[in-house]
């Protein structure tokens, strides 16, 4: 229920051809910079290489207080609103929002993905249509610096890596003030409660509870 063909429908991405490679999307992590740097020498006229290694489409709408941090992409009809801080190592999708105030750090966003106000996402993937609700949030190192292991039930995967944030399925929905904790994988299509404190694997098609309750959606 965690692997990329579960997860996402890659039509939806610039990074079809970079995801198709790897079974987990947390694999996919290490290599976003060079991704993008590579991608964006291919993408066409209709993309402005605004300063080197930063890609804006022409329909995109980027506020003059938003700061854009090599390398990145900004795909069609996306707007990165005032004062949002894009990092560097982001590709951003088409109709996606980066809003006030967001903080965005080597993360794939696939189209229609909205960060619309005080969301920091690092070191994670959001799928197709999803969401994250104001002031959510993906935590992407674990305090003890120890490697991210991904919980699933009784099962535990170690992902080889200290910096993971969140894999968000297509049509995810993150509600306000959620934490989503280092190692958050959540299926396509479920929603989490607002201020919820997630962690582990939430099936597709379900509900997170603030109380870490999953039901199925019906």
């Amino acid at each position: 229920m965690y692997t990329i063909n579960d997860l996402y429908d890659l039509d939806h991405t610039l990074a079809k051809d970079y995801l198709s490679q790897f079974e987990y999307p947390w694999q996919a992590l290490k290599g976003i910079k060079d991704m993008i740097i590579a991608l964006g020498e291919t993408l066409g006229d209709d993309y402005e290489e605004r300063e080197p290694q930063v890609w804006v489409h022409k329909t995109a709408k980027v506020f003059p207080s938003a700061y854009l941090g090599a390398p990145c992409i900004i795909g069609p009809n996306t707007e990165v609103r005032h004062c949002a801080f894009i990092r560097g190592s982001a590709l951003v999708g088409a109709d996606c929002v980066v809003g006030n105030s967001v903080e965005l750090k080597n993360v794939i966003l696939f189209d229609h993905v909205q960060t619309p106000h005080y969301n920091y996402v690092g070191d994670s993937i959001l799928g197709y249509y999803s969401h994250m609700g104001a002031g959510s949030i993906t935590s992407n190192v674990k305090s003890d610096k120890k490697d991210i292991v991904v919980h699933n039930g009784t099962e535990n995967m170690d992902t080889g890596i200290h910096k993971m944030g969140a894999m968000l399925g297509d049509h995810v929905e993150v509600g306000c003030n959620a934490v989503c904790n280092p190692g958050t994988v959540i299926g396509r299509n479920s929603n989490v409660y607002p201020t919820s404190c997630v962690r582990g694997v939430v099936p597709a098609n379900s509900i997170y509870k603030n109380n870490g309750e999953i039901i199925e959606k019906k």
